[in-house]
């Protein structure tokens, strides 16, 4: 088994990688797309940091104390769980032409989709600057209005990205001829067919036969006899 490599960690930090991640791996014809994944979100982790600075020029401007909190809130949580749910599975995916991987990418990255829409547009008091608080706090103070602007551009450009990334990997996925219903049947075997779990069969029936090597002989039982007298 591979040993995990992601996050690269710093050696003096006491937590060792949870993943691991080596685009040598994936096929030659889906390496460049998954990397580009790998760069979206790397730029959607980017542009929550961002916004968090957005949030706190807010606060210092007189827009409260809310939208700070909630950004820092959603650079803690998303930077991973984006990397978990949307990008492991089409990571996944292009190396296992795996149907299930590719549906569970969709229902979750079409959710984020969603997500980075809504931060574009700014509903204020979840904690994203976007278009409405930014143009709205401009009568307030230009200076944090400049500065809220710039995670507002940023999550525009995420969601148009994401929308072209999504259209493409859709269009690859119909035209490869895969379906839901062999994304079901992955999902019924796909315990059988975990390389995971393969490898550890392999590796204890390998365990057992080096066993049996290594002590040829097998014990012996005698035969019990019967008095017959009586």
């Amino acid at each position: 088994m591979a040993e995990n490599n992601f996050p690269p960690l710093p050696g003096f930090i006491p937590l060792k990688p949870c993943f691991h991640q080596d685009f040598e791996e994936i096929p030659d014809q889906h390496r460049t797309l998954c990397k580009r994944f790998y760069y979206l979100w790397i730029l959607y982790g980017v542009t929550l940091l961002v916004n968090f600075f957005g949030c706190m020029a807010w606060m210092f401007g007189g827009g409260g104390v809310t939208n700070f909190g909630m950004s820092m809130i959603w650079v803690i949580l998303f930077t991973p769980c984006s990397y978990v749910c949307w990008f492991r599975p089409i990571y996944n995916a292009f190396k296992t032409d795996s149907s299930f991987y590719f549906m569970a990418f969709f229902f979750v990255f079409m959710a984020q989709l969603f997500i980075a829409i809504i931060q574009a547009i700014g509903i204020p008091g979840w904690g994203v600057c976007g278009w409405l608080g930014t143009i709205s706090f401009f009568g307030t103070s230009i200076f944090a209005s400049i500065i809220m602007l710039i995670p507002t551009l940023m999550f525009t450009a995420v969601s148009v990205i994401s929308f072209l990334a999504l259209t493409k990997v859709h269009n690859f996925y119909r035209g490869s001829g895969a379906s839901m219903s062999k994304a079901q049947e992955e999902w019924v075997s796909g315990a059988w067919k975990n390389p995971h779990v393969q490898q550890a069969a392999q590796q204890a029936a390998l365990s057992a036969a080096t066993g049996a090597m290594q002590n040829p002989q097998s014990p012996q039982y005698s035969t019990p006899t019967y008095d017959n007298t009586m």
